[in-house]
């Protein structure tokens, strides 16, 4: 039953009915507050927001159409259930129209307030899930994709991680896709079912990053017009990830330290402390280890948060991934744009994979979405593909536009040339090192070394090697 456990405001002018309605509560299993009139009810809102609340209309001071109207003016939504003398159900329909749930008119029996109590904690609990789900779904990201050793070895790692109720802290640089391991994280472990929740530590003030977090009481604050739960307390039971945790300010990094060590937390201006069944998966591309050394973050939180590490490989040592990732993302911003794209052409792909990728799959997947949007034909061509030209190595000669007469397809050839040529020299003309430095197959680079006709070691030595 939604009643067990639930707190219930009783708001009468009658010290009888109050006594009354709380022993009948009780055996419901709820926890009754009470409140002598509208001004009492008011502070006592202010204290904590109830589950639901039982209002008298007629009271002194302030009445229950009166204190709707302030709770409705202050945007602060308590399921109501209103209670109704010598059945006047003009009344009861004004005070619906004014944001109650429900009426019962008196006098009452056990049974009919039990149903009625029942079904508005059930419709405050269906419209509290639903905003949470939506809230999930809304974080939902594309499931981990890749064939390679370092991929495969970090989601062996994370699905153990998940198995636990540990912290974990994910480490890599920019766009490495920590978000998406989170995410995953969270799915695998038994709090799949309940909600996920993200917030950036660096888009937020300071102020405004502990109201997200933690919440704030009404009055907290200058702008604080009614109570606020926090995400630490809109996911109980679930997760909530901290991206970029190593931009945190100090002062929310010591409130952090001790929901990690207590599992407790109080809103911004309240004294009541909230149980934290919460499990926190944070994030940086930051060097965590040298912000310790340097005082900007705090040693204790760091080991609290580094129960589990796990650092994602950047792009350029998984490019053996390049061709699952690009073709993934061409099949995503092909259905979004509506295009019949299908592919991307040997030669595109090449180019793909002799990027540096610094910023890692996020930017990869932006050049394929531009690609989708400009490609005129099945497949994404080279000419599709606006990617920055890296600077040529030491001995190795630069592109220039000028060169070939400016042809794009002989420009392509001579970029190919040039790349192959600096993972020779890097690798001292070791074939397999090579190959491995550009994501390549070995035999692939046999290939493309006979049809670009570059002579190796020839080439080599003749390049200055």
């Amino acid at each position: 039953m939604h009643t067990v456990g639930a707190t219930v405001l009783i708001v009468d002018d009658d010290a009888s009915a109050r006594r009354l309605l709380q022993v009948r509560l009780r055996a419901l299993g709820c926890e009754p507050i009470t409140a002598a009139d509208g001004k009492e009810a008011l502070e006592a809102l202010r204290r904590d927001l109830p589950a639901a609340m039982l209002l008298d209309l007629e009271m002194p001071r302030m009445g229950g159409l009166e204190l709707l109207r302030e709770l409705r003016r202050g945007g602060i939504d308590i399921p109501t259930i209103v209670i109704t003398a010598h059945g006047s159900i003009e009344t009861a329909v004004e005070a619906m129209k004014e944001g109650a749930y429900d009426f019962l008119p008196k006098p009452f029996d056990p049974h009919h307030l039990e149903i009625v109590l029942q079904k508005t904690l059930e419709r405050r609990h269906l419209l509290e899930a639903n905003r949470l789900l939506r809230d999930t779904l809304a974080a939902r990201t594309p499931d981990i994709l890749g064939e390679s050793f370092a991929i495969h070895h970090a989601m062996d790692t994370a699905q153990k991680a998940a198995l636990s109720n540990a912290t974990v802290l994910l480490l890599g640089e920019s766009g490495t896709g920590k978000e998406v391991f989170a995410n995953a994280i969270h799915r695998w472990s038994e709090r799949k079912d309940k909600s996920f929740i993200i917030v950036n530590c660096v888009a937020l003030s300071e102020h405004l990053l502990e109201s997200e977090l933690f919440g704030h009481e009404k009055g907290a604050f200058t702008g604080a017009h009614q109570t606020k739960k926090g995400k630490f307390e809109l996911a109980h039971g679930g997760s909530v990830f901290l991206d970029e945790i190593g931009d945190m300010p100090a002062p929310l990094q010591a409130k952090l330290l001790r929901v990690l060590q207590d599992h407790r937390f109080e809103r911004v201006g309240g004294t009541q402390p909230i149980q934290a069944d919460i499990r926190i998966i944070a994030a940086t591309n930051r060097d965590i280890g040298a912000a310790v050394k340097d005082g900007r973050f705090r040693e204790d939180l760091y080991y609290r948060l580094n129960v589990v590490s796990l650092t994602l490989p950047p792009l350029r040592e998984r490019r053996e991934d390049i061709p699952l990732l690009a073709r993934h993302f061409v099949a995503v911003y092909a259905a979004e744009t509506k295009k019949t794209v299908r592919g991307i052409t040997a030669e595109a792909m090449d180019l793909l994979m002799g990027h540096p990728w610094p910023g890692n799959v996020r930017e990869l997947a932006n050049a394929i979405e531009r690609a989708v949007v400009l490609c005129g034909g099945p497949e994404i061509g080279p000419e599709d593909l606006a990617l920055a030209v890296p600077a040529a190595p030491s001995g190795v000669a630069p592109l220039s536009l000028s060169a070939a007469g400016g042809d794009f397809y002989a420009q392509v050839e001579t970029f190919k040339q040039n790349i192959i040529r600096a993972a020779l020299i890097e690798t001292g003309g070791n074939q397999t090192r090579a190959a491995e430095l550009l994501g390549l197959q070995r035999t692939h680079l046999v290939k493309l070394l006979r049809a670009l006709k570059i002579r190796e070691p020839k080439d080599r030595i003749e390049s200055g090697a």
